[in-house]
């Protein structure tokens, strides 16, 4: 239960601010934060990371639910804390871009940094979900994951 709220807080506030800034999204084009480092910025995201795949709404759609059907599956299987908090940020990230493609056709991004003068893509806290539940994740299968003992059988015949 408690991994569930923790995915439906993550959401929530993932959509929270997708909708501040798209309600407001006249006041917020390179609004500086810290100068020539992190600025406010709305944008209409219709591809994927990096803005690929423009326009693929539908097929975005369809994977994004497949995959997130595996996660809840494998969640469920599976009892490791660190590969649960893993797949909470996950699910709940591939969820709140889900509902940006299927509610408004695009995803909103708003966060916009130049690190080391390097224009990097302008994401939301959805992105920001995913890419920390992949660093769990593969922290997981590096250091704790353990592939199960096979049992040994002896053929004496």
């Amino acid at each position: 239960m408690l991994w569930a709220l923790l995915v439906a807080i993550l959401i929530g506030v993932d959509q929270w601010t997708k909708w501040f800034f798209l309600t407001n999204q006249a006041q917020f084009h390179k609004v500086e934060v810290i100068k020539d480092f992190f600025y406010l910025t709305y944008l209409e995201n219709r591809g994927a990371a990096f803005g690929i795949l423009q326009n693929f709404r539908w097929g975005f759609i369809i994977m994004t639910l497949i995959a997130v059907g595996a996660m809840i599956w494998y969640f469920v299987k599976n009892r490791h804390w660190v590969l649960r908090t893993s797949l909470a940020l996950l699910i709940a990230g591939a969820i709140g871009n889900l509902i940006d493609r299927v509610l408004r056709g695009f995803v909103v991004d708003f966060l916009d940094f130049y690190p080391l003068g390097y224009d990097f893509p302008i994401f939301n806290v959805a992105d920001i979900c995913v890419t920390c539940g992949v660093i769990v994740l593969i922290i997981y299968l590096l250091f704790i994951y353990k592939e199960p003992e096979k049992e040994v059988t002896s053929s004496h015949g």
